[in-house]
């Protein structure tokens, strides 16, 4: 059976935040919880499915990648073990259940301090067709974050250090009883830290991390398309000191072309063209992204057929040997400001369509006979 949707098991839109994410995972952990619906085979079910659909969500590269790929992105081993590579049996539901609620159900949490991560961040990059369709390596500034190069991301004054804090004794997070529940908080004191600083960094504060413009050079891969996101790796935010840095995302924007559309690895174009061609026929020569192409238009075409050009496309990013193609699609164009005598000479050259019966205009006298059924038809 397919998997369901990692935002539908939750109930959360795709927009969801993480404070909401998590509340939303909560609820359903309660529920459905293996220690309170014991010998429940269904609640179970249900359990490790909110638990493998936080546990993805939760991430922000999976998250991304998630978004980008749905579950095909976790398929084929990646990641360890079964359901998508996220562990399975209640053995397993302690990493996040217990850092969420304690010792209620033996998640095992402890008061264990997690590393520190840096946020995550978002560049969007607008690019050319041109140069999403070749790849290209751009360079990009980016404000964020970073560790203080005075105090080393410490916070500390230079010749000083950060004291264990005394609220959670160095382990960054302390536990609240709340009647049955013991739940286990981001300590208030230390935010997380595990210390304090007492003589404060004068560059940064004592926050141990500076605002500045980073900048960097992207390397862009030949097919990418619009929403596509290339991943920088410890580029984004800086945690401070024992912390890591998060990853930098630059999502792809496409600009509007002035001649192709793309849908995928396919490109799209119209071409104008003359009454006189369409119905003789004859050859024009149209655009592609690697120059130009002869195009034959047999005679008696129609306005609006569509003409495909193979492999005038557009490379595909995840497979270099694919290339899409180029549809065109030929318009007449209606002349315009005609003199007096051009008027004359289609009155005339329309007069003798009409003289020949149906076989010149065959749509036109199918149309005609079609109404006149029609109202026929409401007489009757």
């Amino acid at each position: 059976m397919a998997k369901r949707d990692y935002y539908e098991v939750l109930g959360v839109s795709k927009s969801v935040d993480e404070a909401e994410l998590k509340k939303a995972y909560r609820r359903l952990a309660m529920k459905h919880h293996p220690d309170r619906n014991p010998d429940d085979t269904e609640a179970e079910a249900k359990f490790k499915e909110a638990k493998e659909a936080y546990t993805v969500l939760s991430d922000g590269e999976k998250r991304a990648a998630y978004d980008q790929f749905g579950h095909a992105a976790f398929e084929g081993g990646m990641g360890g073990g079964g359901a998508g590579g996220f562990g399975g049996g209640a053995g397993g539901f302690g990493d996040i259940f217990g850092d969420m609620f304690g010792d209620i159900f033996g998640g095992g949490g402890g008061g264990r301090q997690r590393q520190r991560r840096g946020a995550d961040l978002r560049y969007n990059l607008e690019l050319s067709l041109e140069d999403a369709v070749k790849g290209t390596e751009v360079n990009i500034t980016v404000p964020r974050m970073s560790n203080c190069k005075t105090c080393s991301g410490s916070g500390a004054k230079p010749g000083s250090s950060p004291s264990q804090c005394g609220t959670c004794h160095g382990q960054g997070q302390v536990r609240i009883q709340q009647g049955f529940f013991s739940v286990q908080q981001t300590c208030p004191q230390c935010h997380g830290k595990g210390t304090v600083v007492s003589d404060p960094c004068g560059d940064c504060h004592g926050q141990g991390r500076i605002k500045e413009n980073k900048k960097l050079s992207v390397k862009i891969p030949a097919g990418v398309d619009e929403g596509d996101q290339i991943r920088l790796s410890g580029e984004g935010e800086s945690a401070g000191s024992g912390g890591v840095n998060g990853d930098l995302y630059v999502s792809v924007v496409l600009k509007k072309h002035a001649i192709f559309t793309r849908e995928g690895v396919d490109l799209h174009c119209t071409v104008p063209i003359s009454y006189a061609t369409l119905a003789l026929g004859g050859e024009l020569e149209v655009p592609t992204l690697a120059g130009r192409a002869k195009l034959k238009v047999p005679a008696g075409t129609q306005s609006g057929k569509m003409f495909r050009l193979r492999g005038k496309g557009v490379k595909n990013v995840r497979n270099a040997g694919f290339v899409g193609d180029l549809y065109c699609e030929v318009v007449v164009e209606t002349p315009v400001n005609l003199t007096k005598r051009q008027k004359e000479l289609l009155q005339e050259f329309d007069a003798t369509l009409h003289d020949g019966g149906s076989k010149h205009s065959p749509q036109e006298n199918s149309w005609s006979d079609k109404i006149k059924s029609f109202f026929d038809d409401l007489v009757t």
